[in-house]
């Protein structure tokens, strides 16, 4: 079906123009209260003239008994058949001329396509407009989507976990002097090979504590999100809810106003990409004027349970990538047992009922954030998790002014993000740590040289105090033992060591990080502050412990992942334990 226009291109660009250009000066102001419901508006106006164009006249399709919302996807006027269209509730495709209907209660008061595979859509402020807002009213409403027809088989896609952007710990001064120039120019790499790069933010891109106290909410959030050079595609997190609102629905609702729905799908070349929200924030007591107690449960409700059900029935090949980015993880931080046993267990409520969700598909990857650390957990033939550490590190904390002078996770991650390359079929991962080259992929420690006491550490607290921090660090060790974090690890990869040409065994083991204690607790401790439990280090399973045969000899360790790549290093030992070591 070929659409006619009544209105020429032109004069929509015009108006296009006018209104980003009163966006742009204004969006940058605070936007709490009354101010952020007039910003929302005016980026929600801005967005809609950006989608496409409003077509009249003989582009009008029938009204159909029962239907609320009907409209037309088209690129350059050509309807665009099979698009999957939802409101979160119902779901349905275009059909050959590119038409779709829905019975939409318009409960989420949008309307939403599932970007087909090399199709884009406009965006704005980095936000691809693959929705549109509705009047509410009970009137049937036409909703057309215009696309841009481009080659995305080969693409690229940028996941950054838990930013926690809230104007405080120089957090805006270390994401736009170290974060920013790293992750762009990571960008510009695989633009200029000719690569479509896309971003995925992975939740907990704000820090709803602050966002009235501070002034820095999602819209603030957006505007550092727009210095990023290429379409962010975002997945909510439990710090991205209204901490001056109850009930799962209400909090979502500033960030379904701002950013858009909570959860979607889209395509990127032959790759099916699923968004869900897996956090159920009841933030009882929360009020006008008045904070909650951000209490919320790690679960999907069953309404998306059931979407997700009806977007997958229209995914034909099962054999194809499916990339499922959520926020908290569907498994805990995989952890050793009595036997020395690493040991994986559910972390989503509703795991089980996921995982059945998405029986048939054979290649699933399921990316999530939340721990602030890195791990992944391969579950089965077909489906693999992929837990990313934090573009914040630990909260900004350690590079702090102050503080450690480094930016590192809880499990001695560097704070970074994930690049996964796609063409076709073929899926490839890694983790890039922020002002580190890709190649560094782990961490050394001679663990003769790592003690950690106040003295060294924590002028201002007890040595009682560190020690409930540092755990076995607390103790001299001289057995020259060696810890090796290899934050990437999959049973894929092989982790081989030698000692003047001769092998020694690396013994896989749940440990703690020295760097992050020194870096994060020890700092904290010693500025009268007590780490909270949720920042405090934990045992991580991607680490391996060698015992070398005295002091001060040489070891070559050789990291090769399940890619082939192959990582290396020469540590001379002994090796001083300090701040900015790699």
């Amino acid at each position: 079906m070929r659409l006619k226009r009544n209105i020429p291109l032109t004069f929509y660009k015009l108006i296009i123009a006018s209104v980003l250009f009163v966006v742009t000066t204004s969006f940058c102001s605070n936007v709490i209260n009354s101010r952020k419901d007039d910003e929302i508006n005016r980026f929600e106006q801005a967005a809609a003239l950006k989608q496409g164009d409003v077509f009249y006249g003989e582009n009008q399709i029938p009204d159909k008994e029962g239907m609320t919302i009907k409209g037309i996807v088209h690129c350059q006027g050509e309807g665009i058949p099979d698009v999957v269209v939802s409101d979160g509730y119902e779901v349905t495709t275009t059909d050959a001329d590119g038409i779709y209907y829905l019975p939409s209660k318009k409960d989420n008061n949008y309307v939403f396509i599932s970007v087909p595979g090399n199709y884009e859509v406009p965006d704005i402020y980095n936000l691809p407009q693959f929705f549109k807002r509705l009047s509410g009213e009970s009137t049937v409403e036409q909703i057309d989507f215009s696309l841009i027809q481009t080659k995305n088989s080969q693409h690229v896609v940028i996941t950054m976990a838990d930013m926690h952007l809230a104007d405080r710990n120089d957090d805006l001064l270390q994401y736009r002097t170290n974060f920013l120039p790293d992750v762009n120019t990571s960008i510009e790499h695989y633009k200029s090979l000719g690569i479509k790069v896309y971003g995925l933010s992975l939740g907990d891109m704000s820090w709803d504590s602050y966002w009235y106290s501070n002034n820095f909410a999602l819209p603030e959030y957006l505007t550092e999100m727009h210095k990023i050079n290429c379409t962010v595609f975002n997945v909510m997190g439990n710090h991205d809810n209204d901490i001056q609102k109850s009930g799962d629905f209400l909090t979502a609702d500033a960030y379904r106003k701002t950013i858009g729905p909570n959860y979607y799908s889209f395509n990127l070349g032959k790759v099916h990409y699923v968004v869900l929200d897996n956090i159920v924030y009841n933030n009882t007591g929360g009020s006008s004027g008045k904070n909650g107690i951000g209490n919320y449960k790690q679960a999907i409700t069953s309404d998306q349970m059931i979407w997700i059900k009806k977007d997958l029935a229209f995914i034909k090949d099962k054999n194809l990538p499916l990339i499922i980015a959520m926020h908290a993880p569907l498994y805990d931080n995989p952890k050793s047992d009595a036997n020395g046993q690493i040991k994986t267990v559910f972390s989503l409520a509703n795991a089980e009922e996921l995982i059945a969700a998405l029986e048939g598909f054979s290649n699933v990857h399921v990316l999530s954030g939340h721990a602030h650390i890195n791990y992944n957990i391969e579950s089965s033939e077909s489906i693999m998790e992929h837990n990313t550490a934090a573009v914040c590190a630990t909260w900004w904390w350690t590079g702090k002014d102050g503080y450690a002078g480094n930016h590192i996770c809880i499990d001695g991650s560097p704070g970074g993000y994930g690049i996964w390359e796609i063409s076709e079929a073929d899926v490839k991962w890694s983790y890039k740590g922020i002002k580190k080259d890709e190649n560094y992929q782990f961490r050394t420690y001679d663990l003769n040289k790592v003690h950690i006491t106040a003295k060294n550490f924590s002028p201002n607290t007890s040595e009682e105090t560190i020690a409930r921090y540092a755990g076995e660090y607390a103790k001299v060790n001289n057995n020259n033992e060696v810890l090796i974090n290899v934050w990437g690890y999959d049973p894929a990869w092989k982790i081989e060591v030698k000692e003047e040409g001769v092998d020694l065994k690396a013994t896989r083991v749940s440990a703690m990080d020295p760097l992050f204690i020194i870096s994060y607790m020890a700092k904290k401790l010693s500025d009268g502050k007590s780490p909270s439990f949720s920042s405090s280090t934990k045992p991580t399973a991607h680490m391996f412990k060698v015992t070398a045969s005295g002091p001060a000899t040489t070891l070559n360790i050789k990291v090769t992942d399940r890619f082939g790549n192959i990582y290396t290093e020469t540590m001379t030992r002994p090796k001083t334990f300090t701040y900015l070591m790699n």
